[in-house]
């Protein structure tokens, strides 16, 4: 049985809301859940970017089943790695063990605002798997001290530790950040139902360990209102990953997406209330071997609507999976 999750969208609602809605998809009856890890939205019309790790917090305390998890944190820039393991040895502490790691080589959206520049693919996975050794040598406690091409950690020391450290998730795009995740990693993250990259993580290592997926949808009654609001605030995702992880702004968003009609939108997003078009979306990830599928309902003010209509009707069926 694929497990389903529920998305916390940081760039799509305030802290106090999201903090709700995951009040509400545990009481659903979601499987798990995760937040995103952004300073800026992707799109303006989404109008917000709460502090994810403040988010995670609040909700650690608010709920007492749903597990946690960032989808993705990138250790890399606006945090070092140092800090990303104490935030996270914390958030497990507050979650009492429901938290997970999930990491990734990041956004020059979201990094850029440090001034450090935008490095290269291939750079930003080095530093990606530098900031994995760091944080897991601090996961097992003790003073760490590390010196190597992208970072430098000085007589390091997290003072509270969880009894089990969290496990860490990478995202997955290609060849070698599968490598890096099926090495390094504990579960794997990916945002298409390709069966390539779930294959590549398995060769290098990762077979066996979960995999989690993601998924945009647009619940309404009003299933053209659905498709006006997740082109409003979507639409930003049909884009490809290189060029997304490039863009600095969402006013660059914004250019880029300028072409991206709603017919566009219709059919990379299912819309409406048609439970059998969100089920298939689903589906094809676990046909790829997903093991888990987080969801993602677009619009930050129609989150309630949504988890009432998923309790009853969208997770029953997808439970046949």
């Amino acid at each position: 049985m694929v497990r389903i999750g529920y998305t916390m969208m940081t760039e799509q609602a305030g802290p106090r809301e999201l903090v709700e809605h995951v009040v509400g998809a545990e009481r659903a009856g979601f499987d798990f859940s995760v937040t995103s890890d952004h300073f800026f939205p992707w799109l303006t019309e989404q109008g917000h970017s709460p502090y994810a790790w403040s988010v995670l917090g609040a909700a650690a305390q608010a709920t007492s089943r749903i597990p946690l998890m960032t989808y993705v944190t990138c250790p890399t820039t606006r945090y070092h790695p140092a800090v990303v393991a104490q935030k996270a040895a914390t958030v497990q502490l507050l979650s009492e063990g429901r938290f997970r790691l999930g990491l990734g080589s990041g956004e020059n959206l979201n990094e850029h605002v440090v001034g450090r520049g935008w490095p290269g693919v291939r750079e930003r996975q080095e530093k990606l798997a530098e900031a994995v050794e760091i944080i897991r040598r601090l996961f097992a406690g003790g003073y760490v001290s590390y010196r190597g091409t992208h970072f430098t950690v000085d007589s390091a020391k997290l003072w509270d530790l969880p009894q089990a450290a969290p496990p860490i998730g990478i995202a997955v795009s290609g060849e070698s950040s599968c490598r890096i995740a099926g090495e390094l990693g504990d579960l794997v993250i990916a945002t298409e139902p390709e069966r390539a990259l779930l294959d590549a993580f398995d060769r290098h290592g990762g077979a066996g360990k979960p995999k989690v997926g993601q998924v945009p949808i647009c619940y309404d009654t009003d299933r053209d209102a659905a498709v006006a609001r997740a082109h409003a605030q979507f639409r930003w995702s049909v884009g490809p990953w290189p060029v997304n992880a490039q863009l600095p702004t969402p006013a660059a968003f914004d250019g880029a997406t300028r072409y991206v009609t709603r017919d566009d939108i219709a059919e990379a997003i299912p819309c409406g209330s048609d439970v059998d078009t969100f089920v298939d979306a689903v589906r094809a990830y676990a046909d790829a071997g997903f093991t888990e599928v987080a969801l993602v309902q677009i619009g930050g003010d129609h989150q309630e609507p949504f988890l009432g209509w998923a309790e009853k009707e969208l997770l029953p069926a997808l439970r046949e999976l």
